[in-house]
């Protein structure tokens, strides 16, 4: 089967969708329908193409979703613990692999938010005093003779 290189609403709607629900990235989402990565990307750097306002909303989507994914990552202990069984004795201990994985999969997610969208989930610097914005401070600055 050749892969789809002609752009319809239909085609564009189906990998939005895809990427509005889901963390997979643009590039296995092209492979998963057949349609060349090049292509698309084309569809979406072109300004005037009806691809490029769906695929920022997409990705907008896509970012809310890696937010909500955030939780179910950080809440989800099931697997932290492992058994050991010596001889007779078991206990448990931490599985360290698992956690790790886990806070990777989390702090990957965040950073890819606060690139995406900034202003929403990016770190804030408050520039503010009691919550109002600060006026511009005329500086003078006064030179010693020569020293």
């Amino acid at each position: 089967m050749a892969a789809i290189s002609v752009y319809s609403d239909a085609l564009g709607d189906e990998i939005c969708e895809r990427i509005a629900t889901s963390t997979i990235g643009l590039k296995h989402i092209c492979l998963a329908i057949d349609v060349p990565y090049s292509t698309v990307t084309g569809w979406i750097y072109d300004d005037k193409h009806p691809m490029s306002e769906k695929y920022a909303r997409a990705k907008k989507l896509q970012v809310d979703h890696m937010a909500d994914e955030l939780l179910d990552i950080v809440d989800d202990g099931s697997n932290d613990l492992m058994t050991i069984v010596k001889g007779d004795e078991s206990y448990e201990v931490e599985n360290k692999e698992v956690v790790n994985r886990s806070k990777l999969r989390a702090d990957t997610r965040k950073w890819l938010m606060s690139k995406i969208l900034p202003k929403k989930y990016g770190d804030k610097l408050d520039v503010t005093s009691n919550n109002k914005e600060l006026a511009p401070t005329n500086i003078t600055i006064i030179r010693d003779g020569g020293n």
